[in-house]
């Protein structure tokens, strides 16, 4: 549509939940198919190098540029980013849009490539700061570093996709995106299989298998942004206005939206200091809780954060209120059971996935409880992927940022306490408490801004959720079997019965919402 003054106008017109939903599903079926592929990728990574010496190296090495690819790609950038592209849509002409994209690839590319080349040669002491403890073990410490000069590229590349992928999702493409993680797990598979033989070193494999994931991870976006016109030619312009107000956007952000994410390194560097097993076994219980969260959490943010944008920069208040509450009825739908699941079945779960080759039972006891200590804050974890777009899609970055600090700080002070009495179980646990504080936090001040008005018909909303989860836990209680039960089974008998106990709690839950109202037209309705 074009306006009076020339410019084209997209998408200016309030967007169906339904759309949403639509949307949501086909980046959770993408999303799904990637956490299924990133469990058999762990599960590969524990028969051939389980939780010790060489394991706990490759985690850090891959942990540190992992961890700031959250910030500058799937954190502050997108956050940043998406918001202003989306207005960029909506009220400026194809031309201004374009120019955009191509200031940002080049500003981001050249951001990046001296944080890469600095970090390559700073390689010991970036170790050295977030796993001081590796310092009294010479080989660990040698090994994470010297897998992490191979490593840390990926950054480069992988923010690269992330640009790419908030392009297409600002433009309705969210299916080549949600997609692209999966090449990250084929590549560390193959590495692992058939790479790791030919090294004298083999989890050095993994780390090669990192920068290959991310190479062609990008270039799979490239051709889908060339066919929509916009693969960007990069321009170095720090003056352009877009790139200004991004980047303003992007500063506080760093802390706000990856208050998590620096909460589970703060993590890793205290369980550094700890017995050799626990980075892995915190790895691998992250790794179980992210899958729900991955799925459906960040599946919901990431189409609603654009919605959320337009519906701003068209001033929307209702349609913008009725979206974000649609979000969170949404992921309380499937993050309540899920959290519920993992803490029934986390030693199951693990003893099915991980139990085989140089995992140990011990290994799967001491991950099984960081396991239950995360999926007591997998709910707060979604709270936050749909709260903090409330702020960020109307460029308010301020307030998260204050929000996000205070959880920080909160978080080490529960660090030191739980680390004492429970170990890596106290580190995890202290995540997930301070999770829940900065979505309390988050929730209180959208809903004192007047910006999240509910809707009608939560009090029966929340009766039917705690009905139904009622139902899931008492049939996954009576179908589980004991711990003792599960080691003895068979690998197939393991993987059949846990299938068999997982559906049946699921059918159950869906049945017993059903069966209190709850259809899926009400999360179609015009938001």
């Amino acid at each position: 549509m074009t306006s009076e003054n020339g410019k084209e106008v997209r998408n200016a017109a309030p967007a169906k939940t339904s759309g949403l939903l639509r949307s949501s599903g086909v980046v959770g079926v993408m999303t799904l198919l990637s956490r299924v592929l990133g469990l058999v990728r762990d599960v590969v990574i524990a028969r051939y190098f389980g939780a010790g010496t060489g394991a706990d190296a490759f985690f850090i090495a891959f942990k540190i540029p992992n961890f700031l690819r959250r910030l500058f790609a799937e954190g502050a950038f997108s956050q940043a980013f998406v918001p202003v592209l989306s207005e960029y849509r909506t009220l400026k002409t194809e031309q201004e849009t374009r120019a955009l994209v191509a200031s940002v690839a080049g500003v981001l590319g050249m951001v990046l490539l001296v944080i890469t080349l600095l970090a390559m040669l700073g390689a010991p002491a970036l170790t050295f700061l977030f796993a001081p403890g590796f310092h009294d073990e010479p080989e660990k410490f040698q090994l994470a570093s010297d897998m992490l000069r191979i490593t840390f590229p990926y950054l480069l590349l992988i923010s690269l996709t992330a640009f790419a992928g908030g392009i297409l999702n600002s433009f309705g493409r969210f299916a080549v995106p949600a997609f692209t993680p999966v090449l990250l797990n084929l590549a560390m598979i193959f590495a692992a299989v058939v790479i790791s033989p030919m090294f004298s070193e083999p989890v050095i494999a993994l780390a090669w298998g990192v920068v290959l994931a991310g190479l062609l991870q990008l270039l799979f976006q490239l051709p889908f942004l060339l066919r929509m016109n916009l693969l960007p030619r990069p321009r170095l312009d720090y003056r352009h206005e877009g790139v200004q107000r991004i980047l303003t956007l992007m500063v506080p952000a760093l802390f706000g939206v990856s208050v998590s994410q620096i909460n589970l390194l703060l993590d890793t560097v205290l369980a550094s200091f700890l017995p050799t097993g626990s980075v892995s076994w915190l790895y691998y219980s992250d790794r179980l809780s992210e899958l729900p969260l991955g799925v459906f959490g960040i599946a919901i943010a990431t189409v609603i954060l654009p919605a959320l944008s337009r519906k701003h920069a068209a001033q929307s208040k209702d349609d913008f209120a009725a979206t974000l509450d649609w979000g969170l009825r949404a992921v309380l739908l499937i993050g309540v059971p899920a959290a519920l699941a993992l803490f029934l079945l986390a030693e199951p779960l693990l003893i099915t996935l991980f139990y085989y080759g140089e995992m140990t039972i011990r290994d799967v006891e001491m991950s099984a409880g960081s396991l239950r200590a995360y999926s007591a804050g997998l709910m707060a974890f979604m709270l936050i992927k749909i709260l903090a777009p409330g702020y960020f899609s109307r460029q308010d970055t301020k307030t998260p940022v204050k929000i996000g600090v205070r959880a920080m700080g909160v978080n080490m002070v529960f660090n030191l306490i739980l680390i004492w009495p429970l170990a890596h179980v106290g580190l995890a646990l202290a995540t997930s408490l301070s999770a829940w504080l900065n979505a309390f936090w988050l929730f209180r001040g959208l809903k004192k801004a007047e910006v999240f008005v509910p809707q009608a018909g939560w009090s029966r909303f929340v009766v039917q959720l705690i009905v139904a989860n009622t139902v899931l836990g008492g049939v996954v209680w009576f179908v589980a079997l004991s711990s003792l039960q599960w080691h003895e089974l068979s690998v197939l008998a393991r993987g059949s019965y846990m299938f068999a106990t997982v559906v049946a709690g699921m059918a159950a839950y869906f049945a017993a919402l059903y069966l209190s109202g709850v259809r899926l037209r009400h999360f179609m309705r015009r938001a």
